[in-house]
């Protein structure tokens, strides 16, 4: 009776071991599931941050890329949608080459405008140009290859794009912009870096 017993009792213990087994294998598979989960939402986090910094550097690359020309992006995915305005068809046309160069890119869908030819706007666009990089404050920001100012003029009209360090910056060329004659209007869209 007691080798019995012994039995029973060992029987029900393995029996509750098994019948618990899937319970605790199936909570192990759960926090794999949802830790992939998390590593794959931080790589596609990382893999979208790496996408951003190769387009804007490939965009800022582009020989052609100046100053009176404005250049930006959105990424969804695998997709990136260019933007902007541009001084020449051959910008428009080599931003997306060079996107579509990039690893990860399946489609780019290019949005850039191309301003009209205009010897008024070109004559525009080297008066601001004086008028806003010879200030003594914001002289530093010509030095740069690519000036993170841009100055965009579209038959008359001048909007100032880009990243200045600080509101009164922006200001100051805004002020400096609005003082060129012969200028329709100035938009300000500087943004504050930080």
């Amino acid at each position: 009776m007691n080798r019995m017993m012994k039995i029973a009792v060992l029987s029900l213990a393995l029996t509750g071991l098994a019948a618990g087994a899937p319970l605790v294998a199936a909570d192990q598979q759960a926090k794999t599931v949802v830790g992939k989960k998390h590593l794959r939402e931080q790589d596609t986090s990382r893999h979208e941050e790496w996408l951003q910094e190769q387009i804007r550097h490939r965009l800022a690359m582009l020989l052609d890329y100046t100053v009176f020309d404005n250049l930006a992006y959105r990424v969804n995915g695998s997709t990136v949608e260019l933007y902007g305005q541009v001084t020449r068809p051959s910008l428009r046309s080599g931003a997306e080459k060079e996107v579509k160069r990039i690893e990860g890119v399946e489609k780019v869908v290019n949005k850039i405008e191309v301003l009209p030819v205009s010897f008024y706007d070109d004559r525009l666009r080297v008066q601001l140009y004086r008028t806003i990089f010879s200030d003594n404050t914001l002289s530093r920001y010509s030095l740069q290859v690519v000036p993170p100012i841009h100055i965009i003029v579209n038959n008359g009209h001048v909007t100032l794009e880009g990243v200045v360090a600080s509101k009164t910056e922006s200001n100051l060329a805004f002020i400096r912009a609005n003082s060129v004659p012969l200028t329709f209007s100035v938009q300000n869209n500087l943004r504050v870096e930080g």
